[in-house]
């Protein structure tokens, strides 16, 4: 992993605030599905207390990848988290560290302070590199305006993901609240 270095999956700190943000502007500035507010929607995020979960991935003393976790609704229904933006700087990309964050993340979130309590994860992204870690479509999971198996679900128990994905208002959609 990384450049042969050890990496430290850590919660973020205020001091990384201004870190994380530039990691995520740099990593999305040529990303194909990117909306150029990703660093935005991460600190509306937090300025709204709504980050359920947000890691870093510290390398050679430097943040080289964040993920952010948000509570979501799926139709009515509360319990479910939302991963995104995960994001790793460009020259670190490949080498498994948005990997090893979005595992630290499910791990986090089964044994978690939310565990007993979280339904799974809903995403919206590439079902390649998701489903990896086991996301996949469910019929009844849909996201206005976005293809079917790029909404995916990752559920802890039994209880499918079955309704519109809500996200937090910082992502600046157009959803019911």
């Amino acid at each position: 992993m990384g450049r042969g270095t050890d990496m430290q999956i850590r919660k973020e700190t205020a001091r990384d605030c201004p870190a994380i943000s530039r990691l995520i502007a740099e990593a999305f500035l040529s990303a194909q599905h990117s909306t150029g507010r990703e660093a935005d929607i991460v600190i509306g995020m937090r300025a709204a207390g709504a980050l359920a979960l947000s890691l870093v991935a510290e390398e050679e003393g430097r943040i080289v990848g964040h993920i952010a976790i948000s509570e979501a609704r799926v139709g009515e229904e509360a319990g479910w988290f939302l991963v995104g933006p995960l994001a790793v700087l460009p020259a670190w990309q490949g080498r498994g560290i948005g990997s090893a964050l979005m595992k630290a993340a499910i791990e986090e979130l089964k044994t978690g302070e939310a565990g007993g309590q979280s339904l799974g994860f809903v995403l919206v992204g590439y079902p390649d590199y998701y489903g990896r870690f086991g996301f996949r479509s469910f019929a009844g999971l849909t996201v206005a305006g976005v293809p079917a198996e790029n909404v995916m679900g990752l559920p802890f128990g039994t209880r499918e993901p079955m309704g519109e994905l809500i996200h937090h208002p910082a992502f600046g959609l157009d959803q019911k609240e």
